[in-house]
């Protein structure tokens, strides 16, 4: 017997029953927070469902898309759709309008909810291409009448209020007739190459996922996980069920990416699943402030070694004592114990993935008792492979492979894994399916890695990334690519050298920390601070630093700086923030050209 519900079609019933008046959601409100406890979860969640089967008629295996940011609504909406025994299909709100329209049209969205007439105004104008599309409902929002036959205008339905709900019998039969098989969500995966592809995952998939990290992650009632990322990617979801389904308290950020150091020592959660950017900022900014002390970079970097020896040795289980223990004192009482403030006080597991960190910045959170554990996995893998947690963590890889998913390495380097976890093909694409999935089952995942003696797992790149140079060498962009970027001023590095001579690269700043850089030496930079010789100097030191430990094919050899960094908005990051290369080479051919004419 699993200690989790059947379906997710019925998981807020299962909590409701469980944890009631425990408080369930907290978020923004006024200055303050708020909360729903797991009674008043349940009962918003029903009360989508009624409207969703009443209102809209959502039937059983229809697709009902949500666009919108991450809030307690896109938590009723999630749970409502599935009670009804339709799936959700996520959508970035940041994705373009072609995306947007590929997404709802590929999926065959009955029904599009948003998180506001911003959003609703955009489906509208693309309604045309929607042949599928039935309504357009607001996530946020009361409507004030019927919805108009073009969605325009006032006519928008309104999530908390659609007409002829059904009977709360009816749906909680919808709910209990769905099964394991069943499908749960269409996930698009937003590819670097071409349009996204569809994850179909079923409920046994996010059952496979819950059962087999239930015992690598603690938490229950009084633990708070502090959400900021989109709900949108698969990883946010599985941090959301994993939250609800121990009865913690789920924590949304309030809006505002800039706010939420800040909120993070209001919300003092005890969880936090974050991408690495987060986790290297803290760093970055505590690291500026010991620089901009006279002797301070050097008082600091003792202090990371002492508290990295205290975090090994209490690893194995023994206390410090001595001098050891007095200088860790020390640095606890004017360093640790301030970072761990910033966090809230309370953090004791935290989780980044979707790109690698940087092992400085695992070693200073380390040092001030804060573990930071990387996982891995992908859409197609219903969002985990393996996993770092407590009793098991080797700092350089993702992990050992979860209970119930195998992984191998292919003769040619590619990561494969096979499991319960395992999607269930891609909607509408059989020959995409083709090529992720063979004949035994497996997923090739198009990752390149490695599986250490103690089955820890290291990712060392993408297969279709390898660049092969004119003289026939392979060379791994990332590896080279993510030791640039450990610069602080570096934000982003992208190597550049299929069929050519050797590689070159195309590198943009940080502004933050080139400004602070600027402050604290007096540089006066200008309008475009990559022109600036001092900023190239900089730069020049992070491509030295990461050609001194790649192989001399893989070294670079020219590169320029950007005047401004890639955006999702202009197509060269994808909503997860993957380098798109074929629209970066394409964008800057002409700074590529030069550095190869000089």
């Amino acid at each position: 017997m699993h200690n989790r519900p059947d379906t997710l079609a019925v998981f807020t019933e299962w909590t409701a029953e469980r944890f009631h008046d425990l408080p369930a959601l907290r978020f923004r409100e006024g200055e303050g927070w708020g909360d729903r406890t797991y009674g008043q979860l349940r009962d918003a969640v029903r009360a989508v469902g009624r409207g969703l089967i009443g209102g809209l008629g959502v039937r059983a295996g229809d697709r009902v898309a949500i666009l919108s940011e991450t809030r307690p609504e896109w938590t009723y909406a999630h749970f409502g759709v599935l009670a009804t025994g339709a799936a959700v299909v996520p959508v970035y709100p940041t994705a373009g309008d072609g995306e947007l329209a590929w997404v709802l049209a590929d999926s065959g969205a009955c029904a599009v909810i948003c998180e506001g007439r911003e959003q609703a105004a955009r489906v509208a104008r693309i309604r045309s291409e929607l042949p599928a599309l039935r309504h357009i409902a607001l996530l946020t929002e009361t409507g004030n009448g019927a919805e108009q036959a073009d969605g325009a205008g006032d006519g928008y339905l309104a999530l908390d209020a659609l007409p002829s709900p059904a009977a709360l019998p009816e749906l909680r039969a919808r709910s209990a007739a769905v099964t394991g098989a069943d499908l749960a969500a269409i996930v698009y995966t937003s590819g670097t190459t071409g349009p996204p592809k569809g994850c179909r995952l079923t409920h046994g998939n996010f059952a496979a996922v819950q059962d087999s990290t239930a015992h690598l992650i603690a938490g229950g009632p009084g633990d708070v996980t502090y959400l900021y990322l989109p709900l949108a990617h698969l990883l946010a979801q599985l941090i959301e069920l994993k939250a609800l389904l121990l009865g913690g308290t789920l924590c949304y950020f309030g809006g505002k990416i800039e706010n939420v150091v800040a909120e993070l020592a209001e919300a003092r959660p005890t969880h936090l699943p974050s991408v690495p950017r987060l986790f290297e900022k803290v760093y970055a900014t505590v690291r500026s402030l010991a620089e901009s002390q006279e002797g301070g970079l050097d008082r600091f970097e003792a202090a990371v070694r002492t508290g990295v020896e205290v975090a090994e040795l209490r690893d194995r289980g023994e206390e410090p004592g001595g001098e050891l223990l007095e200088r860790w004192r020390a640095a606890d009482g004017t360093l640790f114990s301030l970072v761990r403030a910033a966090f809230g006080g309370r953090l004791r597991w935290a989780l980044t993935g979707a790109a690698p960190i940087a092992p400085q910045t695992l070693d200073f959170l380390r040092a001030c008792g804060i573990a930071v554990h990387e996982g891995y996995g992908m859409t197609e893998s219903a969002g985990v492979i393996s996993l770092n947690h407590p009793g098991a963590v080797r700092y350089g890889t993702v992990g050992r492979p979860v209970a119930g998913c195998e992984v191998r390495i292919a003769e040619d380097g590619e990561v494969l894994a096979r499991g319960t976890n395992i999607f269930a093909g891609y909607h509408a694409n059989p020959a995409a399916d083709a090529e992720a999935l063979d004949a035994d089952g497996w997923l090739h995942t198009g990752d390149l890695g490695a599986l250490d003696a103690d089955g820890f797992l290291s990712i060392t790149g993408r297969k279709k990334e390898l660049i092969i140079t004119s003289s026939g060498k392979n060379l791994t962009p990332s590896t080279v690519e993510f030791a640039i970027q450990q610069s602080r001023y570096v934000s982003r590095a992208v190597m550049i050298g299929d069929r050519r001579p050797y590689p070159v690269a195309l590198i943009t700043l940080d502004p933050e920390e080139i400004a602070t850089w600027a402050a604290r030496t007096g540089t006066r930079l200008g309008d475009v601070p990559a022109r600036h010789p001092a900023v190239r100097a900089l730069v020049q030191e992070a491509v030295d630093a990461a050609n001194e430990r790649a192989a001399r094919p893989a070294r670079i050899r020219a590169f320029a700086i950007l005047a401004e960094d890639l955006a999702v908005e202009s197509g060269e990051l994808t909503p997860t923030l993957k380098v798109r290369r074929a629209a970066v080479a394409e964008r800057y051919a002409k700074e590529i050209e030069a550095l190869y004419s000089s």
